[in-house]
């Protein structure tokens, strides 16, 4: 189970850099092709995909993945089964209706000018089949993460961003002579093109696992469908208010950091330039950064829940403390990198070196992201997915609070608000992990942290010294690079020799823990 554990997030976190680096090769590809304003056409239609996303799966995927493991971890696996077939048909009746919903809807969409672009039309129509698609997709991926198999997510995910990639630029190559509006429609058919891909992909391993299940075991009493859709309801929607939270903050960032610039002394201009750097580019990083702990938390949800219905709670506690060991071991280097390498980093993916201040302010939040994905999910595990949820809105004030009033203090301006990330997240980490004291009993010990914080300080003080000489000789991205590329080497090196990292947590990696 260890094994399957760290397998997963791997897996998972490979994929994820993978379907990045194509999503980063096709954006840049497909603004070549469309340019701005077809760009901004193409952009018209997605809020509304996005909206018909959420409702119609509303944080189902991971109630089918907890209950799902439940099941596995009882040996019931034709209720594991049955799940699968209730929450697959409550999805694919809210995903076929709002599929038919956005087709036929997209002109009443333009014509009341809720979208004011009308060449948005075909963007709108083009993108309804993929609200279904993606959505069971969802399901799928659900389920088979109960059974602690995440190989059909990784690889589902890559199928669907290659072929989604070749659609998306082939049919907006194809159409362009047609105009822009027909030209973004056929870029929005990538969507569906790559959910049908990777749901062909998903239904290949749900029959690979269904054909290797044993045909005897325990046998159970048949739940009743009402009180399967009762539970995936009362899983589903703390998590999808979960979700629904991040866009209500970034929301009220909108409505309050631009007007409090202002207040500090900015014209209205440069508020919304510094508001840019950060959202845009500052926050970007971040997320990028934790890749390998939003794979692990997907893997820790299942891994928890298999353990709590078995009553293992000594599994629990070693389960917990090995994930937060592992978040630490990468998080915390990632913040001091960033913080150290903010000015280089901006400039060579950006050309914006005007966020330095921004980016190297929002830096430490790498840390308690990656610290509430976890604690989160272990939550979610433990079948408590409320407690995240009131504790985001409790954060949520905590940076309500600090964006109104540090921003409007000219000394700290759009720093203010990256503190009030930091702030928003920190929180919200420090809740979680409260709850989990609670109901496991485990509590961080202070030696690993010390470990990573000294380790990663000495890291960043070489890199800082290294990055200035080799920058006088090499240039911006050379120097960048293997600047790193050291950075990193230094840190395991010298996480090994203090313990941090034992030939046992090696030996658990997949392909090269044989060598350990």
């Amino acid at each position: 189970m260890a094994n399957k554990f760290v397998s997963g997030t791997l897996i998972l976190t490979l994929s994820g850099f993978v379907v990045k680096a194509i999503g980063s090769i096709n954006w840049i590809i497909l603004s070549r092709i469309l340019g701005g304003e077809g760009i901004g056409i193409y952009q018209m239609a997605f809020p509304i995909y996005l909206l018909a996303l959420d409702v119609s799966s509303a944080g189902l995927p991971i109630a089918i993945s907890i209950i799902t493991a439940e099941k596995v971890a009882k040996q019931d696996y034709l209720g594991a089964q049955r799940i699968f077939r209730v929450s697959l048909s409550m999805l694919c009746t809210t995903a076929l209706f709002l599929s038919i919903l956005m087709f036929f809807g997209a002109e009443f969409l333009i014509d009341e000018q809720i979208i004011r672009e009308s060449r948005a039309y075909y963007s709108l129509i083009a993108l309804a089949p993929a609200i279904f698609f993606t959505t069971v997709i969802a399901g799928y991926r659900g389920y088979l993460q109960g059974w602690q198999q995440m190989t059909p997510t990784a690889l589902s995910q890559i199928v669907e961003q290659l072929v989604r990639v070749v659609v998306m630029l082939g049919f907006a190559a194809l159409l362009l002579p047609y105009g822009l509006d027909y030209a973004a429609g056929g870029a929005s058919l990538g969507a569906g093109a790559g959910g049908l891909a990777a749901w062909l992909v998903l239904i290949y391993y749900y029959y690979k696992l269904k054909r290797s299940l044993p045909s005897d075991g325990p046998v159970y009493p048949k739940e009743d469908i009402r009180h399967i859709l009762k539970r995936l309801v009362v899983l589903a929607v703390p998590i999808s208010l979960s979700s629904i939270m991040l866009p209500v903050v970034s929301n009220l960032d909108l409505l309050i950091v631009p007007r409090r610039l202002e207040v500090a002394g900015y014209a209205t201009a440069q508020a919304t330039e510094l508001f840019g750097y950060l959202t845009g580019m500052s926050v970007p990083l971040i997320n990028l950064a934790t890749i390998l702990t939003a794979a692990m938390a997907m893997s820790l949800v299942p891994a928890i829940s298999h353990s709590f219905t078995l009553k293992n709670f000594d599994e629990i506690y070693e389960r917990t403390a090995s994930a937060m060991r592992i978040s630490f071991l990468v998080t915390i280097p990632f913040s001091v990198m960033l913080y150290v390498m903010a000015e280089p980093v901006v400039t060579f993916i950006y050309n914006a070196p005007a966020a330095t201040d921004a980016t190297r302010a929002v830096a430490i939040a790498i840390c308690f992201l990656g610290l509430h994905q976890i604690t989160t999910a272990i939550l979610q595990g433990l079948k408590k997915p409320k407690i995240p949820v009131i504790n985001m809105a409790v954060a949520c004030v905590a940076k309500v609070a600090c964006n109104w009033f540090l921003v409007a203090i000219p000394a700290f301006g759009i720093t203010g608000a990256s503190y009030a990330t930091v702030a928003d997240i920190g929180v919200a980490a420090a809740l979680n992990l409260f709850f989990i004291y609670r109901h496991t009993g485990y509590i961080i010990h202070a030696n690993i942290i010390v470990k990573n914080v000294v380790s990663a300080a000495i890291m960043g003080v070489i890199m800082y010294f290294v990055y200035d000489f080799l920058y006088l000789h090499i240039g911006l991205f050379l120097s960048l690079f293997l600047t790193c590329l050291l950075g990193s080497a230094i840190y395991i090196g010298l996480m090994a020799l203090t313990g941090g990292v034992t030939r046992e947590d090696a030996a658990k990696m997949p392909f090269i823990g044989r060598f350990f």
